[in-house]
């Protein structure tokens, strides 16, 4: 979880004030007199909690327990008993702390809860003692027969802490759903928001929870209500984070948030940013990553109007972060249907996309470049595209494309880059049909610059999806201007069929020394 990813310095020193006489004893008393120098792997956690991050208090101790279980797992198998039960009641330390902090805070404990927190609390007692007795024999006879016992033991342990992460984090989705719901106080609303926010932001389980506790229909209630206007854009972006999963995306359907999501988009009294973060739930909604969007039969029927919203914002972003929000959602919606792209052409789409890049402080990151080339690549299988590619430069700027580079070296903006060479290749490919285009495009020398990406894998960084369509740009335009190329390259790169030049490329490296 990234709230543990912090300064290992900083943490200590915001700990430091908070920690008690009690838990140091228990840690102190956990420590054993050894020569093993893995000190740096303990982890030590105020016992005392703050009002208002208690739910990252509970994460915090929740992901150190998990992590303690798998690392006494490891020692168990190299059969480092001192160390599993130095750990051992480390764990138990911290499992007592989690629930004593857990109900100090909390509210309307369950009956299940307290059933497992006595579970729970039993098996790492009798942990304890199982390993305890371990440190205390050297007979390997022994030592072997407990050991299978003592691994029974860690996976009921295991479980039970599971089961009772679960309760509690769906008993404080729960608390905050209410909490929304029956609230009329836009300053407590926007901080239970806030909080299930930051609940989403540590992974899809948490997103299934809120989900299936009703998170999406609770937030388009807010969507629905004027008086919690200046709330859209937090609640819009909570929504956005719980439509990475199924649960959620089956509650959207449900509570008819396509409609919600056209109305905000096309009313021109929301402020821009929430206007971004509705284009955000779009581009989430329509993912091509995303396996189970077929059931988002509403979405077709509000497309036209939502597309035209969503062009809109593009045509009129004031930073690179909404034009990136506005973009992504065209760019997953002509995966989407393809009705999209006649949509887009009849909006003038491109020539409005074209421009934007012109822009340097819109269209500023190799991201955003990304979402465009997409929109473009999906366009140009529309024969009408020519003409307006032709009319805005569109083939300087694919050609541009082609020399993408990252510079901060950065994986996600090394792959984003490589999606915008393979992407710019692929709409050169399918508008080089029409001669026009084929000619501006041999005109500016993109030939030479798609046999350099073929033959040099450091251009292309080793990406075998941009040779390809690099492959299959030359080979359209070879065929409109073969003297464009020199023998070698013509035998090589467009003659042999395309899985042989394919190959030959990705070898060019290979040493045979």
């Amino acid at each position: 979880m990234h709230l543990i990813q912090v300064d290992s310095v900083q943490r200590w020193m915001e700990d430091l004030k908070l920690m008690t006489d009690c838990e140091c004893m228990c840690i102190l008393q956990s420590k054993p007199i050894s020569s093993e120098k893995d000190e740096q792997n303990e982890l030590i956690l105020s016992s005392q909690y703050s009002a208002c991050d208690n739910l990252h208090l509970l994460l915090k101790r929740a992901w150190i327990i998990s992590t303690e279980l798998t690392r006494i797992a490891q020692k168990l198998e190299k059969n480092r008993w001192q160390r599993v039960h130095s750990m051992t009641v480390r764990v138990n330390c911290h499992v007592r702390s989690m629930i004593n902090e857990y109900n100090a805070f909390t509210r309307n404990s369950s009956e299940e809860m307290h059933r497992f927190e006595n579970l729970l609390i039993d098996k790492c007692s009798q942990f304890t003692a199982f390993t305890e007795r371990c440190i205390q024999t050297e007979d390997e006879q022994i030592l072997k027969s407990m050991k299978s016992c003592i691994n029974e033991t860690l996976t009921t342990v295991a479980q039970y802490f599971g089961q009772l992460t679960e309760l509690l984090l769906t008993h404080e989705a729960q608390n905050l759903l209410k909490q929304i719901e029956l609230s009329d106080s836009v300053y407590i609303t926007e901080l239970a928001i806030n909080s299930l926010f930051s609940l989403t932001q540590e992974g899809a389980h948490l997103c299934r929870i809120i989900a299936k506790e009703g998170g999406v229909v609770t937030l388009f209630k807010i969507c629905r209500q004027d008086c919690f206007k200046c709330l859209y854009p937090q609640t819009l972006r909570t929504l956005a984070s719980i439509c990475c999963v199924e649960e959620g995306m089956h509650q959207l359907e449900k509570v008819d948030g396509i409609q919600c999501l056209a109305d905000i988009l096309t009313d021109n009294s929301y402020s821009e940013a929430t206007h971004a973060e509705a284009a955000a739930v779009v581009a989430q909604i329509t993912s091509p990553h995303l396996t189970f969007t077929q059931h988002l039969s509403s979405f077709l029927e509000n497309m036209e109007e939502i597309v035209t919203a969503l062009v809109t914002l593009c045509q009129e972003a004031s930073s690179g972060e909404v034009f990136l929000l506005a973009s992504a959602a065209l760019a997953n919606i002509t995966f989407f249907d393809t009705m999209a792209c006649e949509i887009l052409l009849q909006l003038n789409a491109m020539k409005i996309l074209l421009e934007a890049c012109s822009d340097k402080h819109i269209v500023d990151t190799p991201y955003s470049r990304d979402q465009v080339v997409t929109i473009l690549a999906n366009m140009s299988v529309l024969e009408q595209c020519a003409s307006e590619i032709i009319q805005g430069n569109g083939v300087q700027l694919l050609m541009e494309m082609l020399f993408e580079r990252s510079s901060s070296g950065n994986s996600a903006e090394v792959a984003a880059c490589e999606r915008v060479q393979q992407k710019s290749a692929v709409a050169l490919a399918r508008l080089s049909r029409d001669p026009e285009v084929a000619d501006a495009a041999i005109k500016l020398s993109c030939i030479p610059r798609l046999i350099k990406l073929c033959r040099s894998p450091a251009e292309r960084n080793n990406s075998d999806s941009v040779l390809v369509a690099c492959l299959a740009a030359l080979r359209r335009l070879a065929v409109m201007s073969p003297d464009g190329l020199e023998d070698s390259d013509f035998q090589q790169l467009v003659k042999p069929r395309l899985v042989d030049s394919f190959l030959l490329c990705t070898n060019m490296e290979e040493s045979f020394v």
